[in-house]
């Protein structure tokens, strides 16, 4: 093992797909605590790859469930935003190949904003079909957060160009001449929903970032109008904005209390 450099040792373990075993002993035995640790950090990403893969399959049941039974275009269904005091709701219906295939991929809430970004181009680059609903902060407040993210889904639905024969969808039941399984904590059980979750979530983050630039002082590009301190502080500087939700608690009472 003396000829092999650490660099070297380095590209065999992380610059390949396979490794081979009688290597693998030889570094075992190697003494140098900079081989050791390699070692030990490439046991572990092989640990987390292993994993993702079992998770990833896990999270195919319902999929696999109802291709058995002849559904062909299951879709997935969730939205982001229902807890906000501004922006929209924001639902996401995704169709996914059988083979589609993106370890890691679990619900939007569970994975840092940049891989939220790299999991929407791969999704949206694989999928059979990918719709998007948006329900604004007006009509939440004409018809309530629930029947504006049922709305938000449904529309979702409407925008794939493709006819689906499944739901798959995160907690909520809608009426839909489709048939339709509601999951609790959908969007950690399927990987279809899960598809849906970041596609929502990201899309709904990037419509917020877009009306920070028009509204600064608010923060929306980074609390995505959740009520955080710095949020309610704005409200009650500046206002509501015409993306305020007015029959949300925090914000009403803000105008009842002739604050805003």
């Amino acid at each position: 093992m003396g000829k092999w450099t650490i660099i070297e040792i380095e590209q065999q373990l992380f610059g390949t797909n396979h490794v081979e075993e009688d290597f693998l002993v030889a570094l075992k035995q190697d003494e140098r605590k900079g081989v050791q640790r390699m070692l030990a950090k490439w046991e572990k990403q092989k640990q987390r790859k292993m994993e993702l893969h079992e998770q990833f399959v896990t999270m195919t049941s319902f999929e696999q469930k109802y291709r058995a039974e002849g559904y062909k275009y299951i879709t997935g269904i969730d939205e982001a935003g229902r807890g906000p005091l501004a922006g929209p709701v924001v639902a996401g219906a995704v169709i996914l190949p059988e083979d589609f295939y993106l370890p890691g991929l679990n619900d939007s809430k569970k994975i840092s904003g940049a891989k939220r970004d790299e999991y929407f181009e791969v999704i949206n680059n694989k999928a059979l079909a990918v719709g998007i609903g948006i329900i604004s902060a007006s009509e939440i407040d004409e018809i309530n957060i629930l029947q504006a993210s049922k709305k938000a889904m449904l529309s979702a639905v409407s925008q794939l160009g493709v006819t689906p024969d499944f739901l798959l969808v995160d907690a909520v039941k809608l009426e839909t001449p489709f048939p339709f399984e509601a999951l609790i904590k959908g969007d950690a059980r399927s990987i279809s929903i899960a598809a849906a979750s970041i596609i929502a979530k990201v899309t709904r983050d990037r419509l917020m970032k877009e009306l920070s630039q028009e509204y600064p002082q608010y923060g929306f590009g980074a609390n995505m109008g959740y009520g955080t301190a710095e949020h309610m502080k704005a409200i009650r500087e500046h206002g509501v904005t015409p993306f305020h939700r007015k029959t949300f608690a925090p914000v009403r009472e803000c105008i009842e209390n002739h604050l805003v």
